[in-house]
């Protein structure tokens, strides 16, 4: 059957990206009665950033890996383990200082490994993720950042995600922002309607 992986990352119980991307989770429930879903939220997983021993231990060959960086890496092959099982990945990102979160980012670092979902190749870098992985990612910003707005440059939070997400293989990414959240109450109620009605009519 299918799985689903839920990653969240902010740490506010009334946060508008985890509402978001709750509500596409539990739609695809309904839609997959038999399907699984793995749920994690960076923020309060204690996601490890990475250190002198986690990165030696990266770019050491597996044949030579000692027992202390093979437990040094069982957190993070668990982590690549549940993407390359999941069919589909949901995100839930709030923009903060006009990117994300540091324990988002914590994962990513986790996840986005030489020989596992990425390779140096004599032409680049080569994705190991097999393909056909569908990405959700529900965020809410404070501001609106349209394509040729004096605002878009500061948005350092798609690009980055879409960037990081495509060296692994993921590529298939669709982007449901809630905008406008800084500003007036309307104009947020708006930003989040406008969210709601595009989260309606996706499909998974």
């Amino acid at each position: 059957m299918a799985t689903l992986l839920h990653i969240d990352s902010s740490p506010r119980a009334a946060s508008i990206s985890s509402r978001l991307a709750a509500a596409f989770v539990a739609t695809w429930k309904q839609e997959n009665p038999g399907g699984t879903v793995v749920h994690r939220n960076t923020s309060r997983d204690g996601i490890p950033y990475l250190d002198e021993a986690a990165i030696d231990a990266f770019f050491t060959p597996l044949a030579e890996l000692t027992t202390e960086q093979k437990r040094t890496l069982e957190y993070s092959d668990r982590l690549v383990d549940e993407l390359l099982a999941a069919d589909i990945l949901v995100l839930g990102v709030p923009m903060w200082n006009l990117s994300i979160p540091a324990s988002l980012k914590a994962w990513i670092d986790m996840i986005v490994r030489e020989g596992r979902t990425f390779a140096f190749t004599a032409n680049g870098l080569a994705p190991l993720v097999p393909p056909g992985k569908k990405v959700f990612v529900f965020s809410a910003r404070g501001g609106a950042y349209p394509v040729g707005s004096p605002l878009r440059s500061f948005d350092h939070q798609e690009p980055y995600l879409r960037a990081i997400l495509g060296v692994i293989g993921l590529t298939d990414v669709e982007f449901i922002h809630a905008e406008r959240q800084s500003e007036s109450r309307e104009a947020a109620a708006e930003g989040l309607a406008c969210a709601e009605r595009a989260l309606a009519g996706l499909s998974a």
